[in-house]
């Protein structure tokens, strides 16, 4: 293989989550040396989140252009890709059972997809307890990142693959992320088959859902017994204190849904009741769309830091896409910029076609399947 021309620059990426590190192995593979920043101190330093659906043509694509498209599907739940769409009283009013050999969008656990890709990175790449500040400098370079706590580093591009809240976003666009006006309050469950039997039942082996077209559940389950159930509503985004209660408030905020939820069925409301432990609030952010910004010769995006928007099946999947179409050209280009805007030219327009549709609203997760829908929609990607 040929020397890239790329491979004496100096590549720095920003976050060590599905796309920064499916853009570092990329990179690696094609004999460009790189380096990746994350704010956590170290790989466990906090869980991953859930279950995540591949799909054959960018996430399933990104892993094959990694070489590790193999190893996901050894680790891939291919019964996670049934779906079921509920009534409020627990009924089965659709569902989707997959082929035996379907591979269109198995599950993995985030955490596992993770550590698959940590594992195929070179010792060293991460760089843990990193958190970027700041990106300074001129824009033919060099770049200058400035972590929390005071040092700096000197790179000749920049890649944000930080997420909703990016900092390197900011070196190359004034947009901010907006609450969306729905909010997702997380709940856990453990040992499924001998504690959780009814919701077993229930959920099946991938995922259900159910709406009033007001409010839903989205019940995912996960590897190792696990599953995760996503209560979507429209609230403000400081609706616990709002309502006097505390995060930690287990009881207080069961009660206060189960007042919401009140004309559902008790075999539904267990996915509100039975969770082990705390409920986790999340409220959905989302950029303007569509999110673009003017050149750059040394910094650029992917992912939610490129183009945030409502969970809807496509946010891993067009961050790995990303940053397999940004690693190859860089390792195809002769310089950072021409690499540059061959993967924007693309990337900007893909994003901004998924963005305006959605056009920053997560409503739609409330009406999916609503009363008079039988069709099984496109299972929301449950997040974080």
């Amino acid at each position: 293989m040929d020397t890239p021309k790329l491979a004496t620059k100096r590549i720095s990426i920003v976050g060590a989550g599905p796309g920064g590190l499916t853009c570092a192995r990329i990179l690696q593979q094609r004999g460009i040396p790189v380096t990746v920043y994350d704010r956590d101190a170290n790989e466990h330093a906090r869980n991953q989140g859930g279950s995540l659906d591949l799909h054959e043509d960018d996430g399933q694509l990104a892993l094959r252009e990694a070489g590790l498209l193999d190893e996901f599907f050894a680790l891939a739940r291919f019964e996670g890709q049934e779906m079921r769409q509920l009534d409020t009283r627990g009924r089965v009013r659709a569902s989707r059972m997959p082929e035996p050999d379907e591979k269109s969008a198995p599950e993995i656990d985030r955490g596992q997809l993770r550590d698959m890709l940590l594992r195929s990175l070179e010792p060293g790449t991460v760089q843990w307890g990193c958190a970027v500040e700041s990106v300074s400098g001129p824009d033919d370079g060099p770049r200058l990142l400035t972590f929390a706590d005071g040092t700096t580093v000197e790179t000749d591009l920049v890649i944000g693959a930080d997420g909703a809240s990016s900092c390197v976003r900011e070196a190359v666009s004034p947009a901010t992320s907006y609450y969306s006006g729905v909010s997702f309050l997380e709940a856990w469950f453990d040992d499924m088959e001998t504690a959780h039997p009814e919701l077993v039942e229930l959920v099946g082996g991938g995922s259900a859902m159910a709406t009033d077209c007001e409010r839903a559940l989205f019940a995912q389950r996960n590897s190792g017994g696990h599953m995760r159930v996503y209560i979507a509503r429209r609230e403000p985004l400081n609706w616990i204190a709002a309502h006097g209660l505390r995060p930690d408030d287990t009881e207080g905020i069961r009660a206060h849904l189960l007042h919401e939820f009140a004309e559902w069925s008790p075999e539904t409301l267990r996915m509100i009741t039975d969770n082990d432990g705390a409920y986790v609030d999340r409220p959905l952010f989302v950029l303007p769309a569509p999110h673009t910004w003017d050149p750059s010769s040394s910094v650029t995006l992917l992912g939610d830091a490129a183009h945030l928007m409502p969970p809807a099946g496509v946010g891993v999947n067009l961050a790995m896409l990303d940053a397999s179409e940004l690693a190859l050209a860089l390792a195809g280009a002769d310089s950072i910029d021409e690499a540059l805007r061959a993967y924007e030219s693309t990337m900007l327009p893909r994003s901004s076609e998924h963005a305006v549709r959605l056009d920053g609203r997560a409503d739609f997760l409330l009406d999916m399947g609503g009363p008079d829908e039988l069709a099984i929609p496109s299972r929301p990607e449950l997040l974080v």
